[in-house]
């Protein structure tokens, strides 16, 4: 079991998350993504049929609409429960994936794992669980990793890494030595594939090849350029000391299409989901073009919720059309020939 903590507390804590996500400005001030940088050789003669060209495409065993993930965002609470569902209901309706926010707050207090249930609105997507790879030094187990998993009925396991946000968060667990091996254990011990994921500072080369060495089956690269969550604890510092060493690291981390890079360098065999300040279905089809396998996103689907499953679904459909021209405009048909489409540098 994990460690003895305040439910409360952490509930509080979700709450103030999403708040602050949907109010204030957590953008990185000035780190981009690195995708700007970049560009696809528009072809007018596509030799296409743009009704014809295909974004499906297979993520662990499942077929997905698109190569679309509604990213790990929240749960714990009342007001979680209703966008975990408004967003599940949505990624059904349209047949792409899903992962849900950490899981920790339902094994402190079971009551709570009612707010990531969604498999009443989302009987088929590919859905992930998730939980903070750091509290596997704080007490949870392998197998209250394979509770995590069973109360959502996943298909996966996310654990995810946010040193930089546990190291700014007067409360955050900071303790992350040995954690390798825990993670190891972790993965040999689950029935489904475990993906590690960071939070929006991405991951060095070195980091991958040790995640890829303990066993984990995808990384999700989640760079920076959308939400700094340091940017987030400053929102929720308590005292003037905590926000200016929160500030700090505004512009901290490793930008996505770089991220991207690394990963796939690093590990080719590993599968790569790109997320990390994607903000439209052109951000996306470059992240594949740089060999990413899915492409995540977070702010602009919370967003959406905040207001209706209708507005979930018109930015799905908004994504994937983006996505669709961008690959008839660069010449491919479907998602093996976008992999192999280059990408240019940007002048100017």
């Amino acid at each position: 079991m994990p460690k003895v903590t305040d439910s409360s507390a952490t509930e509080r804590r979700k709450d103030d998350h999403i708040r602050i996500n949907l109010e204030e400005a957590v953008q990185f001030p000035r780190l981009t993504t690195g995708l700007e940088r970049l560009r696809f050789m528009h072809q007018a003669v596509p030799e296409l049929d743009l009704a014809q060209v295909s974004t499906e495409t297979v993520f662990f065993g499942k077929r997905l609409s698109a190569p679309l993930l509604i990213s790990s965002m929240t749960g714990g609470t009342e007001r979680a429960l209703a966008i975990n569902r408004t967003l599940a209901e949505a990624a059904q309706e349209a047949g792409i994936a899903m992962g849900l926010g950490s899981q920790r707050a339902a094994l402190e207090d079971p009551a709570l794992a009612e707010t990531y249930n969604v498999r009443s609105v989302a009987p088929d997507i590919l859905l992930f669980a998730n939980l903070g790879a750091v509290q596997l030094n704080y007490g949870v187990t392998v197998d209250d990793c394979r509770r995590a998993v069973d109360m959502v009925q996943a298909d996966a396991l996310i654990l995810h890494f946010n040193a930089l946000q546990e190291a700014v968060q007067p409360e955050g667990d900071g303790n992350f030595s040995g954690l390798l091996a825990r993670v190891e254990a972790v993965c040999r011990g689950l029935e489904v594939p475990v993906i590690a994921k960071e939070v929006g500072w991405g991951f060095s080369p070195d980091a991958v090849r040790r995640l890829a060495d303990a066993g984990v089956a995808a990384i999700d690269v989640a760079g920076s350029g959308g939400t700094s969550w340091s940017e987030v604890e400053y929102y929720r510092a308590p005292t003037a000391q905590h926000a200016n060493v929160a500030r700090a690291f505004a512009d901290w981390g490793i930008p996505t299409a770089d991220a991207i890079r690394y990963a796939r360098e690093a590990a080719p065999h590993l599968p790569v989901i790109a997320s990390g300040g994607l903000r439209d279905g052109v951000d996306v089809a470059k992240c594949l073009a740089l060999g990413a396998d899915l492409g995540g996103l977070a702010g602009p689907f919370l967003k959406a919720a905040a207001v209706s499953v209708e507005a979930v679904q018109q930015k799905i459909w908004e994504l994937q059309t983006q996505l669709r021209v961008a690959m008839f405009a660069s010449g491919a048909a479907d998602i093996a020939a976008l992999k192999h489409t280059p990408l240019y540098p940007a002048e100017g």
